[in-house]
């Protein structure tokens, strides 16, 4: 009998190191997010402090009728997003499906406030879009 040696053993395959692609991906979901997160906070800032900068009247406004709820709900959503940022870094376990929901949420807020300052929250809904594609495109693969 003869042995076949040029099959590679699958208990090899599950030993081998992730991808470069999916640790770059996952790199840049990281980064992004925390970029985000602190784009929501100095926009928070921005809406209560100096509500002027903003295109519309509070007024005008989707879902709260004043910046200064505005402000609160984008420096919540960024101290959350920061934090999921630092979490997918490190590749916390349950940081993939945080920050799914907190891009999720980022992009419904900007969604909200895209009356306000339309080009500026139209970039922040692409970039939270590529945070979602970025960590989602090889959700299956556990091999972190």
């Amino acid at each position: 009998m003869t042995s076949d040696t040029t099959r590679s053993d699958p208990q090899d395959e599950l030993d081998a190191p992730a991808s470069r692609l999916w640790t770059g991906m996952m790199g840049f979901a990281s980064i992004m997010l925390v970029m985000i997160g602190g784009f929501h906070v100095l926009g928070g800032f921005i809406a209560l402090l100096e509500n002027r900068v903003y295109d519309v009247d509070a007024s005008e406004l989707l879902l709260f009728r004043s910046y200064a709820g505005w402000g609160i709900a984008h420096m919540a959503l960024g101290t959350a997003a920061f934090l999921t940022g630092i979490a997918l870094f490190y590749r916390r376990p349950w940081s993939r499906i945080a920050t799914i929901v907190i891009a999720s949420l980022s992009a419904v807020t900007n969604l909200g406030f895209l009356s306000a300052a339309p080009v500026w929250y139209g970039v922040l809904i692409l970039l939270d879009v590529l945070v979602i594609y970025a960590v989602t495109v090889h959700f299956d693969d556990e091999r972190d």
